[in-house]
């Protein structure tokens, strides 16, 4: 499982011109799935991403978490984390999980999200073309992988 999460003061997903999911404070989580992820990756990963300490305290210290700093997460499932450049300029799909296997892996990292966040958690559409507004914070970007956990 590969994330990208990006602090952020405000974040929205549209699909068709509406609004899905949308946030202000927080993380947007862009989550890409592999054909051999299990609970064990969700788990670690909804761990990782909730207890990771990149907001500011009073100090102005990066040193709270989200669920310290009460924010909010959006979550948007995202194939192309996976894409392979090995060979010529178009990329392959091929090391991402397939789609019914990436949707039931998307919805259950949602809700080990939820869980340990307290609250729920917004998302994209899972497979709809998404058009994805944010500004990041920092800008902090941190990018995770389950199976080179750092």
């Amino acid at each position: 499982m590969r994330v990208v999460a990006q602090r952020v003061t405000a974040a929205r997903v549209e699909v068709d011109g509406r609004v899905s999911g949308s946030i202000g404070t927080g993380l947007l989580v862009l989550a890409g799935f592999a054909p051999a992820d299990s609970d064990v990756d969700l788990d670690w990963m909804a761990a990782k991403l909730t207890r990771l300490r990149i907001f500011a305290d009073a100090a102005g210290v990066m040193n709270r978490s989200v669920v310290d700093a009460d924010g909010e997460l959006l979550a948007v499932s995202q194939f192309t984390l996976f894409a392979s450049t090995r060979k010529g300029n178009r990329p392959s799909w091929s090391r991402a999980a397939p789609p019914e296997l990436a949707q039931a892996l998307f919805e259950g990292f949602v809700l080990r999200l939820e869980a340990n966040l307290g609250r729920r958690v917004a998302t994209g559409v899972f497979g709809a073309d998404m058009q994805v507004h944010l500004v990041n914070d920092g800008p902090v970007t941190i990018s995770l992988d389950s199976r080179q956990p750092e």
